[in-house]
C-alpha cells in the first residue's frame, strides 16, 4: 500500500497543479539520485517503466543515465529494482518497432548505454547472479544491445573482469532462461572468432550438449535446435575450434545422438535401432544440424580423422539404408567427402523397404549389398526401389541427383571407369552370340522408347545416360571399350530385371531366370550399345511425332530425346571411330530429318540435333561411306547460319541457363518464355524435372563455339578442335591466367629491381663522394695535427734544454757558495748557522 501511495504522490506532484508528461518524467528522474531512499528509487523506476513505451524519447533524455546508475549500483543490493531498471532500458533500446524514428531512438539510447564499459561489464556480471529473474532480464538487455551494436559489446566482453564464466554458467539455469542465454550467446559469438575460441576452451561445447541431452536429445524442440545452431556457429569458419572439438570426446556424442554406435567395426551390421527410427520435423531439423557438424569435422581430415570411418559409415548408412527423411539423406550424401567415396565398395549395407499400405510402420529387411551397388540402385530407380518415383517430388529427385555427384567422385580414377566398363563387356567364354550382363545401368540405357514410357522409366533413362556419360568423359580407352558392349535383347531379359528390381527380401529367394528362347537363324547379328542408342533415338523421334500424343507424354518423350542426344554428343566427341559407327547406324538420317522439320515451340531439341551433327562433321575422320564431303553438302543445304542460330537459341533456354553445379533439378514446368507448352500443368503439386546435368551443360558451353566454327569449315581442313574438353579448357584458361599473373609479377619484380639498382647506385655514389670528402678532411686534419705535434715537440725540447742549463747553473752556484763558506771559515770569518742548517736541510732534502 505504501508503494502505491508513493507512486501516486510522485506522479501527482503538488496538489492542484496539472503536470505534463515531461514534468512527471523529470520529477521521477530526480528521484533516481543515489541520495534518495531505495524504496523511492524503486517506485520511480517502476513508474518510468510504465511511461517508457509511450514516452520513449522523454524517458531516454531525462532518466537513462539514472537508470544505468541503478543497474551499476543497486542491482546487486535489490534484485527487484535492478530488474525493473533493466526492463526499462530494454524498452528504451528496442529497435524492433516499425517506425524509423523509434528505431533511431533505440540506437541512440544503445550508444549512450555503451559510452561507458561499466554498464556492459555489470550486465555480464549479473548473468551469474543468484536471482533467476535478474539473470533473465540481463540476458534480454544483452540480446538487445548485441543486435544494435554487436562489435562494441563484443569488445567490452573481451575486457570484462568477470571473464566468460557467467556467460557459460547461465546455460545451467531453468529452461526459460536457457533459451534466452543461447540467443544471447549466438549474438555474442557471431563473426568473432576470438570470442568463439575463448568460450570453446572454457567448456561451452560441453554445456551446449548438456542442454541438448537435458532437453530430450534430437527429439527436443526449439531450445535443442538453437543450441545446435550455436554449435554450428562455433565450428563453422573456425579451424581452431574444429581442431579442439576433434580432441575431445564430443565426436562420439554426435554419433550417439543419432543412435549410431561410434565403436562399430567394418564387419559388424548396423543395428536396426539406427536404421529404423521415429522421425518428425523437429528431429529431422536437429539431425541435419548434427550432420552439418559431422561434415565440418570430416571434411578437412577425411579418413585420417580418428572417427573418420565411423562418420563415413554413419553418413552412408543413413543415406542408403535407413528410413530417415529424404532431406536428411540428401544432406548425408552432400556431406560425404570425395576421399571417403572409395570406401563404398567395401561397405556392406542392409537396406530396408517399407511395406505398402502400412504408413511406414512395417519394414522389410532386404538382402545385404555393397555401398556402391546401393548407390547405383538409388540413382537408377529412386528411393525404396522407386516406390514414389512417379511423383518426382523435389526431395526425391534431389536425392538421386546428389547420388550422381557421389558416383562422379567415385570415378575420379580412370582405372575405376575402365573396371566398370569392362564389367559391361560380354564374357569371353560365353560363346557366340555373346551378350553383356544386364546391370541396372545397362538396363536403363536399353529401355526401348517404341511404346509409351512410364514416368519412372523416363527418369531411369535420364539418369542412366548421365551416369554413362560420366564413365566416358575424358576417357578414350573407356570409349573404345564401350563400343564393344553388346546389350541383350529385352525379350531375353528375366522378368525381375525388366521390372527394375535390384534388391530382394532377405527372407526370400530371387526368382529364377527364365530360359532364353532358341535363336532364330533369321535374326540379325547382335548390335553394340552405340547402334542400340542410335536406333532408340530414331524410335523416340517417331514416338514424339505421333499426332495423338498428349502434351504430358510429349514432354516425357522430349526428355528421353534430350538424354540420348546429350549422351551421344559426349560419346562421339574426339572419337572418330564412334562417329563412324553412329553414321553407319543411320544417325545422320535421323538428325537431318529432325532438322528439316524443327519444332516451332521447343528450341532445345533442334539445337541439340544441330550440335550433334556438328560433332559428327568435326570428328568424321575415319574412312567410310559417309565422308566429310558428303556431310558438307548436307550442311550447306541445311544452312550453316540456320544451324548456328538454333544452337544460339538453345543457349537462352531456361533449361540450360539455370543449371548449375549443385542445381540441375528444376521445377516442373521449367519457367521461362521458351517452355515447351505454356499451358502445361504438372501431374502432382511440387513436381520437378531434370533435363541436363551440369557436366553436360559445362561441356556444351565450352565446345559450342568450336562446333559453330567447324560447321563452316572446308571438308579438307584439319580439325578445328583443340582436343580440349570443358574441364580442360577451364584448366588451360586457369593456367594461362596463372602464367599471365606470374609474368606480371616477374615484370613488376624486374622494374622494382631496376629501381632498387638505380637507388643503390645513387646511394653508393653519394656514399663514395661523402667518403672521399671525409677522407680529404681527415687528411687535412691529420696534417694539421702532425704539424701541431711537431711544434709541440720542438717547444718541449727547448724547454727541457733550458731546464738542464738551469740545473747546471744551479749546481755550479751551489758548489761556488760551499767553497766560499769554506774559505770564509778558514779565514776566521763568521758563517750563519741558519745557512748551515739550510744547507744541511738542503742536503737532507737532496
Amino acid at each position: 500500500m505504501e508503494f502505491f501511495q508513493q507512486t501516486y504522490t510522485a506522479l501527482r506532484g503538488p496538489t492542484g497543479v496539472q503536470q505534463t508528461p515531461e514534468d512527471t518524467i523529470t520529477r521521477l528522474s530526480d528521484r533516481l539520485s543515489p541520495s534518495t531512499l531505495l524504496a523511492d528509487r524503486r517506485a520511480a523506476v517502476l513508474s518510468l517503466k510504465g511511461l517508457a513505451r509511450a514516452h520513449k524519447q522523454l524517458v531516454g533524455v531525462h532518466a537513462l543515465q539514472g537508470l544505468l546508475g541503478i543497474i551499476q549500483n543497486d542491482a546487486d543490493v535489490d534484485p527487484d529494482i535492478g530488474r525493473a531498471a533493466i526492463e526499462t532500458v530494454v524498452i528504451l533500446c528496442d529497435t524492433v518497432d516499425d517506425s524509423y524514428t523509434e528505431r533511431d531512438l533505440g540506437l541512440e539510447h544503445t550508444d549512450k548505454l555503451l559510452e561507458d564499459e561499466k554498464t556492459a561489464h555489470k550486465l555480464f556480471a549479473l548473468l551469474g547472479d543468484q536471482d533467476h529473474f535478474l539473470r533473465y532480464s540481463a540476458c534480454v538487455l544483452l540480446i538487445t544491445v548485441l543486435q544494435n551494436r554487436p562489435q562494441r559489446v563484443q569488445a567490452y566482453f573481451l575486457k570484462a573482469p568477470v571473464g566468460p564464466a557467467p556467460v557459460i554458467a547461465v546455460l545451467e539455469g531453468e529452461k526459460e532462461i536457457v533459451g534466452q542465454a543461447i540467443a544471447m550467446l549466438t549474438a555474442l559469438i557471431r563473426q568473432s572468432t576470438e570470442i568463439q575460441k575463448i568460450l570453446a576452451f572454457d567448456g561451452i561445447f560441453e554445456k551446449l550438449f548438456s542442454v541438448v541431452t537435458r532437453e530430450g536429445g534430437l527429439e527436443g524442440q526449439s531450445v535443442v535446435t538453437d543450441a545446435l545452431k550455436c554449435v554450428d556457429t562455433l565450428l563453422r569458419f573456425n579451424t581452431s575450434n574444429q581442431s579442439y572439438f576433434r580432441e575431445t570426446n564430443l565426436p562420439t556424442l554426435l554419433c550417439r545422438l543419432l543412435f549410431f554406435d561410434p565403436n562399430i567395426q567394418p564387419d559388424q551390421v548396423v543395428p536396426q535401432e539406427f536404421a529404423l527410427q521415429f522421425w518428425n520435423e523437429d528431429k529431422a531439423t536437429n539431425a541435419g544440424l548434427i550432420l552439418e557438424a559431422i561434415g565440418l569435422l570430416l571434411g578437412p581430415k577425411g579418413a585420417g580423422l580418428r572417427e573418420g570411418y565411423t562418420f563415413t559409415r554413419l553418413l552412408v548408412e543413413m543415406a542408403l539404408a535407413s528410413n530417415a527423411p529424404t532431406t536428411v539423406k540428401v544432406k548425408c550424401l552432400r556431406l560425404l567427402p570425395p576421399a571417403a567415396v572409395a570406401l563404398l565398395p567395401d561397405m556392406i549395407l542392409t537396406p530396408y523397404m517399407p511395406v505398402p499400405d502400412t504408413n511406414g510402420e512395417e519394414w522389410d529387411r532386404l538382402e545385404a549389398a555393397t555401398g556402391i551397388d546401393a548407390l547405383l540402385e538409388l540413382i537408377m530407380h529412386g528411393e525404396y526401389n522407386g516406390q514414389d518415383a512417379v511423383r518426382r517430388q523435389k526431395e526425391s529427385v534431389d536425392l538421386r541427383a546428389t547420388a550422381v555427384g557421389v558416383f562422379e567422385h567415385f570415378l575420379r580414377d580412370d582405372h575405376v571407369k575402365e573396371a566398370i566398363i569392362s564389367g559391361l563387356l560380354p564374357p569371353e567364354d560365353a560363346g557366340i552370340p555373346a551378350h553383356s550382363p544386364v546391370t541396372p545401368l545397362l538396363f536403363g540405357l536399353i529401355i526401348p522408347p517404341n511404346s509409351l514410357l512410364d514416368r519412372s522409366s523416363v527418369s531411369s533413362v535420364q539418369f542412366a545416360a548421365v551416369l554413362f556419360a560420366h564413365l566416358l568423359r575424358h576417357a578414350p580407352y573407356c570409349k573404345d571399350l564401350a563400343r564393344k558392349i553388346i546389350p541383350r535383347p529385352l525379350t531375353l531379359l528375366p522378368s525381375s530385371t525388366a521390372d527394375g528390381a535390384f534388391f530382394v527380401p532377405a527372407d526370400g529367394e530371387p526368382p529364377p531366370p527364365s530360359e532364353p528362347p532358341s535363336k532364330d537363324d533369321s535374326e540379325d547379328a547382335p548390335q553394340n550399345l552405340l547402334a542400340v542408342l542410335t536406333e532408340h533415338l530414331s524410335l523416340a523421334f517417331l514416338q514424339r511425332s505421333r499426332a495423338e500424343l498428349a502434351p504430358r507424354d510429349a514432354r516425357e518423350a522430349d526428355r528421353v530425346i534430350c538424354a540420348y542426344l546429350s549422351l551421344l554428343a559426349q560419346w562421339l566427341w574426339e572419337d572418330p571411330r564412334a562417329v563412324r559407327e553412329f553414321l553407319e547406324a543411320g544417325g545422320l538420317g535421323v538428325l537431318v530429318e529432325q532438322l528439316n522439320q524443327p519444332s516451332e515451340i521447343d528450341v532445345v531439341v533442334p539445337g541439340l540435333c544441330a550440335f550433334l551433327l556438328g560433332v559428327c562433321y568435326e570428328f568424321n575422320r575415319e574412312p567410310g561411306e559417309v565422308t566429310r564431303v558428303t556431310m558438307h553438302s548436307i550442311l550447306t543445304r541445311l544452312g550453316a547460319d540456320v544451324l548456328v542460330g538454333r544452337m544460339n537459341r538453345m543457349r537462352e533456354d531456361e533449361r540450360i541457363k539455370v543449371v548449375g553445379p549443385d542445381s540441375w533439378v528444376l521445377p516442373c514446368p521449367t519457367p521461362g518464355p521458351q517452355a515447351l507448352d505454356p499451358a502445361f500443368t504438372p501431374m502432382y503439386d511440387g513436381e520437378t524435372e531434370i533435363w541436363f546435368d551440369w557436366a553436360f551443360v559445362d561441356f556444351w558451353k565450352a565446345n559450342n563455339h568450336t562446333i559453330q566454327r567447324g560447321i563452316v569449315a572446308d571438308p579438307d581442313s584439319a580439325s578445328s578442335s583443340t582436343a580440349q574438353s570443358g574441364e580442360e579448357s577451364i584448366l588451360v584458361a586457369s593456367l594461362r591466367g596463372v602464367i599471365a599473373k606470374q609474368a606480371a609479377e616477374i615484370e613488376a619484380l624486374q622494374n622494382k629491381l631496376k629501381e632498387l639498382t638505380a637507388t643503390s647506385l645513387a646511394t653508393a655514389e653519394t656514399a663514395a663522394s661523402e667518403a672521399s670528402q671525409s677522407a680529404a678532411k681527415s687528411t687535412e686534419e691529420r696534417v694539421t695535427l702532425e704539424a701541431a705535434l711537431e711544434a709541440e715537440r720542438s717547444k718541449r725540447t727547448e724547454v727541457e734544454k733550458e731546464q738542464e742549463d738551469l740545473l747546471v747553473l744551479l749546481d755550479e752556484l751551489s758548489s761556488k757558495r760551499a767553497k766560499d763558506k769554506e774559505r770564509m771559515k778558514e779565514q776566521g770569518m763568521e758563517v750563519s748557522e741558519d745557512e748551515d742548517d739550510e744547507e744541511e736541510d738542503g742536503e737532507e732534502e737532496d
